[in-house]
């Protein structure tokens, strides 16, 4: 039996001589062959220096390197369309994915009771607050409006039978949302809690508007019920503007009270305005996603890679 590991890397010169030291303590306790594939999402620092370093002196590492920055969702399917594992495991270099946890994840697996082993985090100690508040409203709403199973605090990082992996891969999309496409294609999943763990060196590459566009992402990679939202404004807003015109014809013809407010009628002309571009931005997302598949472009492309055979454009 084999295992895989697929460690998408930017920027993270840091930390990686450090996670190779665990990883490699780890796996070599384990009764398995392994591999360690490490996908170089275009770093600007010395992240493929080290991987090179890295690979020449351990046979088991290899690497991947994008010819610029495609982004981690691209760099997990580089990883998952490369591997030669029985047994596949995504996780992060910065060890907030701690190794420790495969030897338990794998007796999980081997049991045969679930097709793969995921993680989420039970606490989010040393995350600020308020990002915390909102991560945890994206997963309430996200499963409350689509098909996606995704439960609060998981990590990307898990571990997957081949079975799953190819259903991944067999997943082509270009807007790809990893945690949704994980729930979506079903298989069996034993949750793992654990504590969260901060990284080990260097910087975080999420800030707050990339967690949110990741989220916006997410949402309509996997639901169409914002389309469906902006149809019922729009019927909720004629409904409103009707009672309106009834009123103000009663009143004139029964009371004979003049129509006046400028300042009333700007406001509503303003709210209604606001609602329809609110509606267009919505089905502008998704022609946007649309226009995106339609254009077939690769996921990635590879600059460099020491794995024989491996896909440079895909």
């Amino acid at each position: 039996m084999k295992l895989s590991l697929i460690v998408p890397c930017y920027n993270e010169q840091e930390v990686l001589p450090i996670f190779c030291e665990e990883v490699t303590r780890v796996v070599k306790e384990l009764d398995y062959e392994y591999e360690v594939i490490f996908v170089n999402d275009g770093s600007k620092d010395a992240t493929l220096d080290i991987l090179q370093e890295m690979c020449d002196k351990n046979s088991n590492f290899k690497y991947i390197s994008f010819s610029r920055n495609f982004g981690k969702e691209a760099a997990m399917y580089a990883g998952f369309c490369n591997v030669s594992g029985d047994y596949v495991a995504v996780m992060d270099a910065d060890l907030q994915d701690p190794p420790s946890l495969l030897p338990d994840m794998l007796k999980i697996i081997e049991s045969g009771e679930y097709d793969s082993v995921a993680t989420r985090r039970v606490s989010r100690v040393g995350e600020p607050p308020i990002r915390s508040f909102f991560a945890r409203q994206f997963y309430k709403l996200i499963n409350k409006i689509s098909d996606a199973d995704i439960v609060d605090g998981a990590r990307d990082f898990r571990l997957m039978k081949r079975e799953m992996v190819d259903a991944i891969v067999a997943m082509g999309e270009a807007n790809r949302f990893s945690k949704g496409i994980f729930g979506w294609i079903g298989f069996r999943t034993y949750w793992m809690p654990y504590e969260n763990k901060e990284r080990a060196a260097g910087e975080t590459k999420w800030n707050f508007w990339k967690l949110f566009k990741y989220a916006v992402d997410g949402i309509i990679n996997f639901s169409q019920v914002p389309l469906s939202l902006a149809s019922w404004f729009g019927l909720f807003m004629t409904v409103v503007a009707f009672l309106f015109i009834i009123f103000i014809v009663v009143r004139k013809l029964i009371f004979g009270d003049p129509v006046s407010g400028w300042a009333s009628t700007i406001c509503v002309i303003i709210l209604i305005g606001g609602i329809q571009l609110f509606s267009l931005g919505i089905m502008g997302q998704y022609i946007a996603k649309m226009y995106m598949e339609v254009k077939k472009r690769p996921h990635y492309i590879v600059g460099k890679s020491n794995i024989e055979g491996v896909d440079k454009i895909r």
